[in-house]
């Protein structure tokens, strides 16, 4: 009984498969003028979040599988040693700060010694006109009046050092900072977690990767066409795409790219005669909205058949009508 029952389910697979073949066959062989074909693979754009800086991964708070927004916190690194670099620099913008209240300090106290030395020599200069001072004592109040003013510009300066070096420490507080946002690991964009490629504990170099994404809303098929109907055809080209796994709906899509150079057809095409034709990539990619609306549904890898607008005027056949669960 069980091996009557192994028969009827091999052989339901077997017309299921069949049908399916013929069904592709037909929809390849029969296609009106203007339409061409090519099968390929669903494909996401991935995305792998790496660490910028080397260092230990802290925690990871993701698993595979997972859905993500923009800018969300995917994982930790260890910060423990930037963070004692950022109080360090903290304490040297204070410090910068008390060198300049000190410097301006300073040169208040030597704007007043230059004040007393200038009024210290009109005073000399006045008595000597009187003839109540010697020459000898203007000079050494006109050196006094020098003196005060060179040790007024140095204190100047010191003000202007002090300005510089609390510039330089704020630079460094505020790259610190910038860095340390880099210890948490963000999605860049809406994705699902396909891998995680480390593991809390473990040490990483600067580009370690630790997770990889794929974005759903950018997803794509890409086929190999021949010279003749790769040349007909145009970017956002009308395009629909059948999956093996559900060969009962049609996908729309548009033609995003087409490469500019011809190349091999890829090896999973099973002729030897069609590998040894030369081909153009094609970029098959379905639009963003219908993404998002079908966004749990959507897999990667998964192989299938897309057709093509070559021509602007042709017409779908009824059997390639967009069907959408």
């Amino acid at each position: 009984m069980r091996s009557k029952l192994w028969v009827a389910l091999l052989a339901a697979a077997f017309a299921a498969g069949t049908g399916y073949l013929i069904w592709l066959t037909a929809s390849a062989d029969d296609l009106p003028p203007g339409i061409a074909t090519g099968n390929g693979r669903v494909e996401a754009e991935r995305i792998d979040v790496a660490t910028k800086f080397p260092g230990r991964i802290e925690m990871i708070q993701v698993d595979e599988g997972d859905t993500v927004e923009a800018g969300q916190v995917l994982a930790h690194m260890d910060a423990d040693e930037i963070e004692a670099q950022l109080r360090e620099a903290d304490a040297g913008v204070k410090q910068a700060w008390e060198q300049q209240h000190r410097a301006t300090a300073e040169v208040m106290q030597r704007q007043s010694e230059l004040t007393y030395a200038t009024q210290e020599l009109s005073r000399a200069l006045r008595l000597r006109e009187q003839g109540h001072v010697s020459e000898e004592r203007v000079e050494q109040r006109q050196t006094q009046k020098d003196a005060a003013s060179a040790t007024l510009r140095s204190a100047e300066a010191r003000i202007a050092e002090a300005r510089a070096a609390i510039e330089a420490a704020v630079a460094r507080v505020e790259r610190l900072k910038a860095d340390l946002r880099e210890y948490a690991l963000k999605a860049p964009r809406s994705a699902r977690v396909q891998y995680r490629l480390a593991e809390p504990g473990e040490v990483l170099a600067a580009g370690g990767k630790v997770l990889s994404l794929l974005d759903l809303t950018d997803v794509h098929m890409t086929i190999f066409l021949p010279t003749k109907e790769a040349g007909r055809l145009a970017l956002g080209s009308e395009a629909r795409i059948v999956l093996d796994a559900a060969a009962d709906y049609v996908i729309p899509a548009k033609v995003s790219f087409v490469a500019a150079e011809a190349q091999f057809t890829p090896k999973y095409v099973e002729t030897a005669s069609e590998r040894e034709k030369l081909m153009f990539r094609v970029k098959v990619q379905v639009p963003r909205d219908v993404l998002e609306k079908y966004a749990p549904l959507v897999k990667t890898g998964i192989p299938g058949v897309a057709f093509v607008k070559t021509a602007p005027d042709a017409q779908w056949p009824e059997r390639l009508g967009v069907k959408l669960p």
